[in-house]
């Protein structure tokens, strides 16, 4: 069977064989693109039309994976201007024609921006994102917004407006969430990278579902202006690709001082791409965070993936120590730590007063609507209702205290064991079936809470069944201190070119004739 290949499908009419001879488009990365745009041996109409006969293909036929809610109409009146750019100019900027998909909750100010919900159908906002316009600027070009869990509020993906998005390598699960329509649509070839929100799990949940890179950035490193919100303390947004190299290109354009937004001021900002290294693992102490690490039945498939992840890592030089923290586990750290509930009404409406043209203008009037999707989204839009004033709650105050704690207790763990870096499964268990309500079982919630930037590589599959081919894709996350993106993306290259073991779908195979 032949295997997902994405510009080589809009190639076959331009390029000779002798062309096309020595590039792996079925493993093409954002840097091996560029040179062959740069070499003129691939135009960016073609690389552009190659991802829309794939979205036409798979997204609403096919395996119907319903990732897309927007599709850019402008997208190859764009790439033509990029060819044309780069034939005059004969440079190109650091993300020229990268064709990327967006989270619908990134402000675009030529796409709606509707969170998934009905009750925003047609919200349009008045300019780009911050970081929209740094990648546009870059040369990126938005191919279309991706459907996404309602409001980003769980993490199936399901949405009153796009639906239940399905997951390429086993149809009947789900893509992970919230970040779901994302991370499908780059399982299947639609675009070269993306981009998703993290307020728990939900860039790292669908890279791990989806056999995908996806980093949550140190809390305050990537500008949050033009995002819809769910909470101050625990939003973060970043990219997701196929490849490490491709995630840290894009940090590397994302992350950036954004007047508009003090927390991005005055912090470092690497350089992610010349920190790539194959063999930095090689004599680093990386701490195994059994905590996280599932005990019961239904954690058998993950944990036999990680202990071979864990083998590799050994093997690719690292100095592996056990650490068991109970206080950091994830069951807890989500009863007693997260404020998503208290924050959300404020965070939201201050949102929506900035879209002049929003059909609905408060939470209040978003639950009134009862355009939202009722089973994944009532108790918590209940529960975020329920207060006056949540940021006034005693509660709300007890938990922003333990999360100071939970802090100190986490730099305190890593400092006792010398480690660099934790490593732990981002989900004990497989990605759920999509008749089920909720992705049980994940650890997100250690990054989140702490602020603590924490990046997801493939880590293997579990055994193949008839409905996953290969297997279901396994993630593990990588989390480091503070402003440790460089290091933690020189690890995750390194354990990605030491195992190489992701594999595109089957269930979006190259497009025969094209």
């Amino acid at each position: 069977m032949k295997k997902p290949c994405l510009a080589l499908l809009a190639l076959a009419a331009t390029l000779t064989p002798a062309h096309a001879a020595g590039f792996d488009f079925e493993q093409a990365t954002i840097p091996e693109v560029q040179r062959a745009l740069r070499a003129h041996r691939l135009t960016c109409r073609a690389l552009v039309q190659a991802c829309l006969d794939r979205i036409d293909a798979y997204d609403q036929r096919g395996p119907k994976l319903n990732a897309i809610l927007t599709l850019n109409p402008r997208a190859l009146d764009e790439a033509d201007r990029r060819d044309d750019a780069l034939r005059k100019r004969g440079a190109a900027g650091p993300l020229h024609c990268v064709p990327i998909v967006l989270k619908d909750n990134y402000d675009t100010a030529d796409l709606p921006t509707t969170g998934g919900s009905r009750s925003l159908a047609g919200s349009r906002p008045g300019k780009d994102a911050f970081v929209v316009a740094r990648l546009r600027a870059a040369g990126a070009l938005v191919l279309a917004k991706t459907n996404m869990h309602e409001f980003a509020l769980s993490g199936t993906t399901m949405s009153s407006l796009g639906g239940q998005t399905l997951n390429p390598y086993d149809l009947t699960r789900t893509p992970g969430g919230s970040s779901g329509g994302t991370g499908a649509a780059l399982a299947a070839g639609f675009a070269l990278a993306g981009t998703g929100s993290d307020t728990v799990n939900s860039i790292r949940s669908p890279a791990s579902a989806n056999a995908l890179v996806g980093i949550r950035p140190t809390h305050g490193l990537v500008s949050l202006t033009g995002i819809m919100p769910v909470s101050s303390t625990q939003d973060a947004i970043g990219p997701l690709a196929r490849h490490v190299v491709d995630v840290a290109a894009m940090l590397q354009v994302m992350a950036a001082a954004d007047p508009a937004d003090p927390q991005t001021l005055h912090h470092p900002h690497g350089d992610y791409r010349a920190a790539l290294d194959a063999g930095a693992l090689k004599g680093r102490r990386i701490g195994v965070l059994r905590t996280l690490f599932g005990t019961r039945p239904e954690h058998a498939e993950v944990d036999a993936v990680m202990q071979r992840a864990l083998a590799a890592l050994g093997e690719a030089g690292a100095v592996l120590v056990d650490i068991d923290a109970p206080d950091l586990n994830a069951v807890k750290l989500i009863a007693d730590n997260d404020v998503q509930k208290y924050e959300f009404r404020a965070v939201m409406d201050r949102y929506l007063a900035t879209v002049a043209n929003a059909p609905l203008r408060t939470v209040d009037a978003i639950v009134a609507s009862g355009n939202y999707d009722h089973p994944t989204l009532e108790n918590f839009l209940k529960s975020a209702t329920a207060f006056r004033d949540g940021l006034a709650e005693p509660d709300y105050r007890l938990r922003l205290e333990r999360n100071v704690a939970t802090r100190a207790l986490l730099t305190k763990v890593m400092d006792d064991n010398r480690v660099e870096a934790l490593v732990y499964p981002l989900q004990r268990r497989l990605v759920v079936p999509v008749t089920e309500l909720n992705q049980a079982d994940r650890n997100g919630i250690l990054a989140s809470v702490t602020g603590f930037p924490a990046i997801t590589v493939p880590a293997g599959f579990s055994a193949p069944t008839p409905t996953a081919p290969l297997g279901v894709p396994v993630g593990m996350d990588i989390l480091g201190r503070p402003w440790s993106e460089a290091r933690l993306l020189a690890f995750a290259y390194a354990f990605e070119q030491a195992t190489k073991v992701r594999q595109p779908p089957r269930s979006t195979p190259a497009l025969e004739g094209k």
